[in-house]
């Protein structure tokens, strides 16, 4: 019965999307964009914002309510920002030296698979691009976040009731949300697009449907000698503290150079980061992880009030913002060099900017694969070294992670809270979600002069190093 009950539910709201793109499908572009900025303001609007940032904190516990305020304003402007310099209906680019136009179409009904640690602001972000693609999107929110999510796609609806769009190109599936209706959802729809879990991706992936994937984060980050220490720790203190460490691009490890590693170290402690001792050490990892490989639930993305009674420490609440670990191993057997979804940063020391590259690569080879990685420097040949010698999609120089790796105003990377971590990772795409995963492009060809070259300039060289006795339709000469 619960499962066609879920199948019908499911296929309700398909045909009220698909319903909705027909009737969307010839809008102008001036038309689609004001879809997308009614979008925007359904939860940029302060009295929105705020809202939806008390709902998410009551309901999930996650974070806390002045840094998802924050989210909720930051992404969104910075997606419209995005969004609004950019075409997807008609001929969106010409290539008149290849005789080519390129015409956008949308994907169709999308199924925007969204997790708990964002209820609102990772769902609207999909749906501002997926509109824009004139698609319609169908939410399957974390059924932790539903009502934090659901409250949102509501009051993206009354803004589409206000502009004249069909109010069904945006729905989310009704609660209770479970897992088998989100499994019909992904076969149902025409894309699948999925921010959280890992078993939500793998699902989208085996669904049938065509799907874009997310990996886990776990960002290690070098501080070398050269780097502005005091710069560099206000950084990834903010970075780290934001929305109590929910971002995927949350700083989870900080490699230092052993030259600098004291001073780092006073660093992190005058912007508010406690040193952990051995033995307090002990008691946060028993704490933290319930069981090997499994993060405790009530202390992910809580304060660090509640971290420093629950871990018994003797640091001082009104001076701590997050605590420090020093550690010297990396894997299954080190947890403190995974992810933590918490206000913990794990400290390593480096002995050269080798040692602390490979230290990079073991951390995200265990845990984080792809996803990303930076450094704090004034060598920008070391950052280039990163980008050529480490398999990660983004490397960040001098930044903040949680405020660059999605999108920044001083980052040329487009806002997003989903990002694609390569093959490296299982993910199809290499690159922050866009827009441009939500739209299909036509080719128009037309006939240009020809481009044939010679025989001789395509295998010349080779054959003159390879093959050199070789002669091809009498234009090869024997040397």
């Amino acid at each position: 019965m619960e499962s066609i009950s879920n199948t019908s539910a499911v296929q309700l709201l398909v045909r009220q999307a698909r319903a909705a793109m027909i009737e969307f499908r010839s809008a102008s572009q001036e038309r689609v964009d004001e879809a997308v900025t009614a979008i925007a303001w359904a939860l940029y609007e302060d009295s929105n914002a705020a809202e939806l940032a008390e709902l998410a904190v009551s309901n999930t516990k996650l974070g806390n309510i002045t840094d998802k305020i924050q989210k909720n304003k930051r992404k969104t402007f910075g997606t419209l920002r995005d969004l609004l310099r950019v075409k997807t209906v008609g001929a969106i680019e010409k290539d008149e030296e290849n005789g080519l136009i390129k015409y956008a179409k949308p994907v169709g009904v999308v199924a925007a698979v969204t997790p708990s640690t964002n209820p609102a602001a990772t769902p609207i972000n999909k749906c501002m691009m997926a509109v824009k693609g004139r698609n319609a999107v169908i939410v399957a929110p974390s059924p932790a976040g539903w009502i934090t999510t659901n409250a949102a796609i509501q009051k993206v609806r009354e803004q589409f009731s206000i502009i004249g769009v069909p109010e069904n190109l945006v729905q989310i599936l009704p609660a209770p949300v479970n897992r088998p209706m989100t499994e019909e959802l992904m076969k149902a729809c025409d894309l699948v697009v999925v921010t959280g879990s890992q078993n939500n991706v793998r699902g989208a992936y085996s669904s049938g449907t065509p799907a874009i994937g997310v990996g886990v984060g776990n960002v290690p980050v070098v501080v070398d000698e050269t780097a502005d220490l005091d710069r560099a720790a206000q950084l990834i203190c903010a970075s780290k503290i934001f929305d109590n460490g929910t971002s995927c691009s949350s700083e989870n490890s900080a490699i230092v150079l052993d030259e600098v590693y004291s001073a780092m170290r006073e660093c992190f402690q005058r912007h508010g980061g406690y040193i952990a001792n051995p033995e307090e050490a002990n008691r946060i990892r028993s704490s933290l992880w319930t069981e090997p490989g499994k993060l405790n639930r009530k202390l992910i993305a809580r304060d660090v009030g509640v971290l420093i009674h629950q871990f018994d420490l003797s640091a001082s609440i009104e001076d701590t913002k997050f605590i420090i670990v020093e550690e010297t191993g990396i894997g299954p057997d080190f947890p403190f060099s995974g992810e933590k979804l918490s206000l913990v940063l794990t400290l390593y020391r480096a002995s050269n900017i080798l040692d602390a590259r490979e230290k990079i690569r073991k951390i995200l080879s265990y845990q984080g694969t792809g996803h990303s990685c930076g450094i704090h420097t004034n060598r920008l040949s070391r950052a280039k070294d990163f980008a050529e010698n480490l398999d990660v999609v983004r490397v960040l120089v001098n930044q903040a992670h949680t405020f660059g790796n999605g999108g920044g105003f001083t980052s040329g990377l487009n806002f997003t809270l989903s990002m694609g971590c390569g093959t490296w990772a299982g993910n199809s795409i290499s690159e922050n979600l866009s827009y441009r995963h939500f739209i299909n492009i036509t080719h128009l060809s037309t006939e240009i002069p020809e481009d044939k070259p010679s025989e001789e300039s395509l295998f010349g060289a080779f054959l003159r190093e390879y093959h050199p006795n070789y002669r091809i339709r009498g234009w090869w000469l024997v040397r």
